[in-house]
């Protein structure tokens, strides 16, 4: 009997957990501090900084994932931030189980005030737990990748950054192994994991499957990277037919995962993927141990600040061409969020904190990422993308905002959510269980039956 196709999603989502009637903004219940519940008339864009709201005063917790930074960098950002807002003050709450737990305490509308947004609602489901920031129209003319938090023209979650999607690896690797040119298809990226294998004692591919969530990254590659279409995502995936097939070209999603498989298979990562380490393999990469990492952006600060040898470290776009030409998908990281059940007080205090992140605190260049402002220049690590097409996500059409999410979990592949095929990618190549022919026909299948339940045919 052939094993089933991907397991079924073990997180919890928020339709199943959340009593909307009780948590929802505009409701009569009280708010999170015993006070009537405030929707507010304030808009990210109007918000000037150093000028308006400089004597207000509001007690904000913050729950955060980063829980490497709270009592450093965070702190210097709220001592800045202090100089101009003495009245407002923040405490940051870092959670490691962060997607899980925070989806839970939504549920109770007694969080805190200022999140970073998890993936795990649904778009129809923000308006209930977040304040609006503004209108899509008027927001992205100042901000971008705005739409993976925006539902009905409204946005919910402004980005804390932007990460584009490549790969994160050691120059001095590449060099020992004899790399001249960096790779531009699957084929020449395994030949380069090849080359490391036999030329270097660092391991080519490291792949973090113990950590889980880092299986997950792969998932962002199989849109804009991997067919140099912006809209890929929901014109190709979400409503195209059997996008998971094999193109013969060597692009599209399967070609994004084939190049896990084919790694697997060949030899070319870690002895066993079952007792990896994450923040082990920062130092790692750092001391040329491993030759790189499929990550986003975000992790090359990282890697240069795990080890003494951060000038090996860089970065690289994802090794798939369209017609000769190289595309990169930029996304947001965690976006931030406003519980709607803070006071009045407390909401636009918690929209002015987040507005003096996103264009004071420098933030995305001390994560390695990409600034949400649509002026705003691009790091020097990302200086092997001049030649690259960035890509952006365009916003679904009028009726379908929820189709993704609708699609991809009545499918249970978890695309972007729980890193459920890269993990069946790699499992399967570990133990030949199943070839990537074999289980792209069963992803097909499952997306196929989701699409005609929510009505998308062919």
């Amino acid at each position: 009997m052939k094993k089933q196709a991907v397991k079924k999603l073990t997180a919890v989502t928020l339709a199943g957990t959340m009593v909307v009637s009780m948590t929802a903004c505009g409701g009569s219940e009280s708010s999170k501090g015993g006070a009537e519940k405030a929707k507010i008339d304030v808009t990210f864009d109007q918000i000037n900084l150093g000028e308006d709201y400089t004597d207000l005063e509001a007690d904000l917790k913050f729950l955060t994932h980063k829980t490497d930074v709270i009592d450093t960098t965070f702190q210097s950002y709220i001592e800045e931030f202090q100089k101009t807002y003495p009245g407002i003050n923040i405490e940051y709450e870092g959670i490691t189980d962060y997607a899980g737990d925070v989806t839970t305490r939504l549920s109770t509308g007694d969080w805190g005030d200022i999140c970073m947004v998890p993936t795990t609602v649904d778009l129809d489901e923000l308006e209930n737990y977040f304040t609006s920031f503004g209108n899509y129209d008027t927001l992205s003319e100042q901000y971008r990748m705005l739409v993976g938090r925006m539902y009905n023209n409204k946005v919910y979650g402004i980005p804390s950054m932007g990460n584009v999607q490549g790969i994160v690896y050691n120059k001095k690797v590449f060099e020992e192994a004899g790399v001249k040119e960096l790779p531009k298809t699957p084929d020449e990226f395994l030949d380069v994991l090849q080359q490391i294998k036999d030329k270097t004692d660092a391991i080519p591919l490291y792949t973090n499957f113990a950590a889980d969530w880092t299986m997950n990254a792969w998932d962002a590659y199989i849109d804009g990277c991997a067919t140099g279409q912006a809209d890929f995502a929901h014109e190709g995936r979400v409503k195209g037919e059997n996008p998971f097939a094999d193109r013969g070209d060597q692009t599209g999603p399967y070609a994004v995962y084939n190049i896990l498989y084919e790694a697997v298979s060949r030899g070319l990562i870690e002895d066993d993927p079952t007792t990896t380490d994450w923040e082990g393999s920062k130092g790692m990469l750092n001391n040329g141990e491993i030759g790189c990492m499929v990550l986003g952006s975000w992790s090359i600060v990282q890697m240069q600040q795990a080890g003494e040898h951060g000038d090996d470290i860089a970065y690289m776009p994802f090794p798939i061409s369209v017609d000769g030409k190289q595309y990169a998908s930029a996304a947001p990281d965690y976006c931030y969020g406003i519980n709607c059940n803070s006071t009045e007080d407390e909401q636009i205090a918690a929209m002015v904190y987040i507005k003096w992140l996103v264009e004071e605190s420098g933030f995305e260049s001390d994560e390695g990422g990409i600034s949400a402002k649509v002026d705003a220049p691009f790091p020097e690590t990302l200086s092997a993308f001049d030649d690259v097409e960035l890509l952006f996500d365009v916003p679904a059409p009028e009726g379908e905002e929820t189709l993704d999410n609708d699609i991809n979990n009545e499918s249970e592949l978890g695309i972007n959510v729980s890193g459920a095929i890269p993990k069946e990618v790699l499992e399967s190549a570990l133990d030949g269980s199943m070839t990537m022919e074999e289980m792209s026909q069963e992803w097909n299948e499952a997306w196929t039956a989701a699409q005609e339940k929510y009505g998308v045919t062919h």
